[in-house]
């Protein structure tokens, strides 16, 4: 990580606010699978000024639900304030936001990168172009976003992920991700073909803005350094950061500060 980046993220933190950014809860129907999904959406103080806004779609970890970065990670309307930043907080059940292979109830990639980015931009004052869209999340949801930043470069401009979990094949029984993808003894292929670590043939070099964040003492720690390296082997720009911590919401709740700092600075640069 650069020393300007945790300069500016220290300076920052250190000025005192008056927050007033708008959480609502709205419910957003996908017909992909017939159901209304709830989603967090977090607005900026200063929304109602007519301009238009970047975002962050923000996902959850395993057992945890649309509601997690509220709730977990006290501050999320501060760092909307901040940057002037609307954030989305979808649903993704114990998705692991795939289109599953197996239960075609499970629609989550098209939802999240589909269905929800044209309800959002729809429904909100939005940028509504990838140079002001970023997604990012932590655990599960660190592999989604990644997963569906890499599949959908026009759709993303800028991805991060937090302790994710970005090679699945090493955690075969874990996380009822044979419910999504069958078993990897029996359906080898749809886990190759669906772990992010093999998705990087897909990237062309500086298309796409990436920042990789992971604990020296989490239990995805090794697999999150193989993906810098081959990210690095393949010569793909990226930011790669970590420090100690574990798997917890006490390392997420700093590491969604250098999430939106980063992404804010790639925001900015596109407005030039």
């Amino acid at each position: 990580m650069k020393k300007t980046l945790l300069t500016t993220l220290l300076f920052l933190t250190t000025i005192v606010f008056c927050y007033a950014a708008k959480v609502d809860t709205v419910q957003v129907y996908s017909p992909s699978m017939n159901k209304n999904i709830k989603t967090v959406i977090i607005t900026p103080d200063n929304y109602a000024d007519g301009k238009e806004y970047p975002v962050i779609y923000l996902l959850h970890g395993f057992g945890d639900d649309y509601s997690g970065w509220v709730k977990k990670a006290k501050g999320m309307d501060k760092l909307s304030d901040l940057y002037n930043i609307i954030f989305v907080c979808p649903d993704g059940a114990k998705s692991w936001y795939f289109d599953s292979p197996m239960d075609k109830s499970i629609r989550y990639e098209t939802f999240v990168s589909g269905e929800l980015v044209k309800w959002v931009d729809e429904s909100y004052k939005t940028i509504r172009d990838r140079s002001g869209r970023g997604i990012t999340g932590l655990s599960m949801g660190g592999h989604g976003a990644l997963y569906l930043a890499f599949r959908h470069q026009d759709v993303y401009g800028v991805a991060g992920s937090m302790s994710g979990g970005v090679d699945i094949r090493s955690f075969p029984k874990n996380w009822d991700l044979e419910k999504c993808l069958g078993k990897y003894s029996e359906y080898p292929d749809n886990w190759e073909n669906n772990t992010v670590i093999n998705l990087l043939h897909l990237l062309t070099p500086n298309r796409l803005a990436i920042f990789i964040d992971c604990g020296s003492e989490d239990f995805f720690y090794k697999v999150n350094v193989n993906l810098h390296e081959k990210l690095l082997e393949r010569n793909i720009p990226h930011d790669f950061m970590t420090r100690p911590g574990m798997h917890n919401w006490t390392y997420w709740t700093v590491s969604i500060q250098y999430q939106a700092l980063f992404m804010n600075r790639y925001f900015t640069s596109q407005q030039r």
